[in-house]
C-alpha cells in the first residue's frame, strides 16, 4: 500500500482512537491477546517460512533466535498484551494543576502522541508489543519490520487488525508496511504530514540511518554496548553468575553485556571462575594483555574497536583495570548509554557508580538483562531509549504520551 494512503488512514483512525475510552481500548487488547493464541498455528506456519529463508541466507544463530517464534513465545506475546490492558490508562491523566491569581484554572493532562512510526528488524514480537502499547496510549501505529520477518509480521498484523476491528475500533489503528525496501523506509522517515514521531528499534546501523535521515522527530533507542565492572570487593561467584546471565541468556538483545572490566586486585581470582562459566556456552573472550596473562593462550587479543562493538553474539571483551576510576572512564568512553552494572560489596563504590555512570539503567549487583519494560513493571515496551529528551530507558505507555494544557476561565483577559 502507498505510504500516503496509509498515512491518511492512520490520521482517520487517530480521530477515533484518540478519544476512545479505557474500556473500549482494553476490550480491543483482550481480543488481540486471544487472537494470538487462537491463531498460533497460523503464526507458527508463517514464521517457519521466514526461518527457512533465514537458514538459506546464512543468518547467524544469534539473529535467528530473534526471529524464531514458539508456542511459548507467542503465549508470552499474548501475556504481554494482557499486561498492557491491566495498566492504568495514561490518557487524560492530570499531571499537575493550579489556580492563577486571576481565577483561571490550569491543568496539564496527558494526551497521545498521535501517529507513531516504528522501524525495526528481525523481531516479530515487536509487532504485537508495539501495537499493544500504542493502542493503550491512544496512538495509531505504522509498523515497518525487516525483510527477514516479513511473512511472520504480515500474519501477526492481520491477526491483530482483525481483533481490533471485532472490538469496535478501526483496524487501521495498526498498519504494517509490507514493502521492506530501503527506499520505502527512507520515505517513511520523511512522512512528516502523517507521522508524529519515529522510533527505530534495531542495530546500530539502522538507528544511525534513521537519526541521520529522518525529518520526522525521532526517539533514539536500542544500541546496547553494556558493561559489567567487577570491583575489588566483589563476591566472585555472584560476579560470574551475573556475567554469565548478562552475556549468554540471550546474547542477541540490546541489554546483553559486551565488555567486562575487572579490578586488578581481584582479576587473578575472578577471571578463571568467570571463564569457566562462559566456557559452558563457548563464549569467545577477547582480552587485554593482563587478561591473557591470567587466562592463557585461549584468549583472543582485544582491539580498541572491540571495546566499541555491540557483538550481539557469544563474544565478550575483557579488560583488567587499575582502579574504580579507570573503569568509570572506560565506560564513559565506550558506553552507548544503555545499561551498566557494578558488582561490589563496597557501599561507597556502589553509590559513586550509580551517580557517575551516565546510562539509562545503572545496576548494582544484578544482571543488565533486567532492562526491559516488563521486568520494570511497565508492561511491554516500545524500546529502550538511550537519549535524554522526552523519554529515557524502557518506554512504556506513559512514555508514548505528550501533554497539553487545559485552561478554564470565566472571561479573563490579559492586561
Amino acid at each position: 500500500m502507498n505510504l500516503t494512503i496509509m498515512g491518511e488512514r492512520a490520521r482517520a483512525a487517530e480521530k477515533v482512537l484518540g478519544t476512545a475510552g479505557t474500556s473500549l481500548k482494553n476490550q480491543a487488547l483482550t481480543a488481540m491477546a486471544a487472537a494470538l493464541l487462537d491463531r498460533t498455528e497460523e503464526i507458527l506456519s508463517a514464521n517457519a517460512q521466514d526461518m527457512a529463508n533465514a537458514a538459506e541466507n546464512g543468518m547467524k544463530e544469534s539473529m535467528c533466535d530473534r526471529l524464531r517464534l514458539t508456542p511459548e513465545r507467542i503465549a508470552g506475546m499474548a501475556d504481554g498484551i494482557r499486561q498492557v490492558a491491566a495498566l492504568s490508562d495514561p490518557v487524560g491523566e492530570i499531571i499537575e494543576g493550579s489556580v492563577r491569581p486571576n481565577g483561571m484554572r490550569i491543568r496539564q493532562v496527558r494526551v497521545p502522541l498521535g501517529v507513531v512510526g516504528i522501524i525495526y528488524e528481525a523481531r516479530p514480537n515487536v509487532t504485537s508489543d508495539a501495537a499493544a502499547l500504542c493502542l493503550k496510549s491512544g496512538n495509531v501505529c505504522i509498523l515497518r519490520g525487516g525483510k527477514e520477518a516479513i511473512i511472520t509480521n504480515c500474519t501477526i498484523a492481520d491477526v491483530l487488525r482483525d481483533a481490533v476491528d471485532s472490538a469496535g475500533l478501526p483496524a487501521d489503528c495498526i498498519q504494517l508496511v509490507t514493502d521492506t525496501s530501503r527506499r520505502v523506509a527512507d520515505q517513511m522517515m520523511r512522512l512528516n504530514q502523517f507521522i508524529d514521531v519515529l522510533i527505530p528499534r534495531g542495530g546500530a546501523g539502522l538507528i544511525k540511518a534513521v537519526v541521520e535521515k529522518a525529518t520526522v522527530p525521532v526517539i533514539e533507542t536500542g544500541v546496547g554496548n553494556c558493561h559489567v565492572y567487577v570491583d575489588q570487593t566483589a563476591n566472585i561467584e555472584m560476579a560470574a553468575s551475573i556475567i554469565d546471565n548478562a552475556k549468554t541468556s540471550r546474547p542477541s538483545v540490546c541489554n546483553a553485556i559486551e565488555t567486562i572490566l575487572v579490578h586488578k586486585d581481584i582479576a587473578a581470582a575472578a577471571l578463571p571462575v568467570i571463564k569457566e562459566r562462559l566456557d559452558r556456552k563457548n563464549v569467545e573472550i577477547r582480552g587485554c594483555e593482563r587478561t591473557a596473562a591470567i587466562l592463557g593462550d585461549s584468549i583472543v587479543t582485544v582491539t580498541p574497536q572491540d571495546y566499541a562493538t555491540e557483538f550481539l553474539d557469544y563474544i565478550l571483551a575483557c579488560r583488567v583495570v587499575d582502579s574504580f576510576d579507570e573503569a568509570i572512564d572506560h565506560i564513559a568512553r565506550y558506553s552507548t548509554g544503555h545499561s551498566e552494572c557494578i558488582v561490589t560489596r563496597d557501599y561507597a563504590h556502589a553509590e559513586a557508580f550509580t551517580a557517575r555512570v551516565d546510562s539509562a539503567a545503572v545496576y548494582v549487583n544484578c544482571s543488565t538483562r533486567f532492562t526491559d519494560g516488563g521486568e520494570f513493571g511497565l508492561g511491554a515496551e516500545i524500546g529502550i531509549s538511550t537519549q535524554k529528551l522526552h523519554a529515557r530507558g524502557p518506554m512504556g505507555i506513559r512514555q508514548l504520551t505528550s501533554s497539553k494544557f487545559i485552561i478554564l476561565g470565566d472571561g479573563q483577559i490579559r492586561n
